[in-house]
């Protein structure tokens, strides 16, 4: 039985990951470093001090990680002020599994980011947890951020369902024990060893309903039974 569902952000409720990518990319062009071919796929997922890191020693951006951190997460949140990108049927897919089971939010965004998104799209009440991948050792991924959210929901991991976006993301949800959901981005393919491990691959959000979530529960207790875990 699936008794919880763990929303990633970024790529999933909201369409964000171009907006990281673009204002990474003018803060390494503006202090000298040097974007790589594989950088915004290495990044997606990465805690806020994990990328920060990255930027300023891998790539080389002449600033501190922590001064890294601060110019490009102010920059997004004055762009989320002007105008928050939604993902098509992000609202209806919250509000709709949020009428049947709890939720939480299990996002690689800085607290202040999420906070954000989720009370200018009008849903931050819909959401009875939500965790940062900066509220754990290693970002996504590791499972850390999902563990905790499922202990913070005070509901196993097994018994809980992730819905993503990213081979990272995909990869954190399936390594903590939950059934991963995958609305992938045309933009940024996931790897197929990634792809391998969702449990259902959606095109969208509408498809996104509460019968997927229940055919999940009824694979999670087939397996139980039949003693396959795979």
């Amino acid at each position: 039985m699936i008794e919880a569902v763990v929303f990633d952000l970024d790529g999933v409720l909201i369409d964000s990951e171009t907006l990281w990518e673009q204002l990474r990319r003018e803060l390494v062009a503006e202090r000298g470093g040097h974007w790589r071919p594989n950088s915004q796929q290495r990044l997606m997922g990465m805690s806020t001090p994990e990328w920060a890191r990255y930027l300023s020693e891998d790539v080389g951006v002449d600033l501190p990680p922590n001064e890294v951190a601060d110019v490009v997460v102010d920059r997004l949140a004055r762009r989320y002020a002007e105008g928050l990108p939604l993902l098509p049927g992000a609202v209806e897919a919250v509000r709709r599994l949020g009428a049947r089971w709890p939720l939480a939010v299990a996002s690689s965004s800085p607290r202040r980011l999420i906070a954000v998104a989720l009370e200018r799209a009008g849903i931050a009440g819909m959401f009875r947890v939500t965790v940062s991948s900066d509220e754990v050792a290693h970002g996504k991924p590791a499972p850390e951020v999902y563990l905790l959210a499922a202990g913070r929901l005070g509901v196993a991991p097994t018994a809980c369902v992730a819905v993503e976006d990213s081979s990272n993301g995909i990869r954190s949800g399936a390594r903590a024990g939950l059934s991963v959901i995958a609305v992938p981005r045309q933009s940024y393919p996931l790897d197929p060893d990634a792809l391998a491990l969702a449990a259902v691959v959606l095109d969208g959000l509408d498809a996104l309903t509460e019968e997927v979530i229940l055919g999940l529960g009824k694979r999670r207790v087939h397996e139980a039974a039949s003693g396959d875990s795979t």
